[in-house]
């Protein structure tokens, strides 16, 4: 049987999205990564960094570079990274295998403050998981996944007001799906609706399909 439109099938009989079938590396996230819940703060601080590292060059570059990226950035513990002077920042710039910008090291220690005093009003995780929508997208084409939602746009301007930098709109909706916040898995796919977050016939959040309906949202 021939896969749906935009889904390659591989010869494990699985199918997936092109993008996933470009390299091993990007198979094998898109496999055992991509779209599995992350509710812990360490998890979601390092994808949200990941996302900035991200801008302006190509997710399997990003991949590539992450092993080398923990090892110069403390493994992206936000304890330690929030204690970094200027003289660490140079440190980091130097390592091997490292993206080598600045900017964008100097938003994870920026951001790793900005985690630590969000603690005090709930912290990182529940923040970020309560701009999950009462639906999901569901998408049968590449065309149809969408970039930004108006949830990431609320929670790009929300992370902002936090101290947050090195965050958007669309860098937001990313980390939205590569934690499972959202899930954009095409129809057809042998990943969607396999996060156990999304209820793979109602598209809504498996929660509200078991309590009779509550509100996916925590949000005001």
């Amino acid at each position: 049987m021939p896969a749906p439109p935009d889904l390659i099938l591989g010869e494990d009989g699985l199918a997936r999205p092109a993008w996933a079938t470009r390299d091993p590396l990007l198979t094998t996230y898109y496999d055992t990564e991509w779209g599995m819940p992350i509710r812990d703060e360490q998890g979601i601080f390092e994808r949200l960094c990941l996302e900035g590292f991200q801008a302006g060059l190509s997710w399997l570059l990003v991949l590539r570079r992450r092993p080398h990226l923990r090892r110069a950035l403390a493994a992206f513990d936000p304890d330690v990274l929030a204690t970094w002077t200027e003289d660490d920042i140079d440190t980091a710039l130097e390592a091997p295998g490292v993206i080598r910008n600045r900017q964008k090291i100097a938003a994870v220690v920026t951001n790793a403050r900005a985690t630590l005093a969000l603690r005090a009003d709930g912290g990182l995780a529940p923040l970020v998981w309560s701009y999950q929508p009462d639906l999901t997208p569901r998408p049968r084409t590449a065309a149809e996944v969408p970039s930004r939602s108006a949830e990431s746009e609320a929670l790009a301007r929300e992370l902002k007001r936090r101290g947050f930098t090195f965050v958007g709109p669309t860098s937001a909706f990313a980390l939205m799906e590569a934690i499972g916040v959202v899930d954009t898995h095409l129809v057809g796919s042998h990943r969607r609706g396999s996060s156990g977050v999304w209820d793979r016939e109602s598209d809504r959040p498996i929660a509200d399909t078991q309590d009779g309906g509550h509100p996916a949202s925590t949000r005001e």
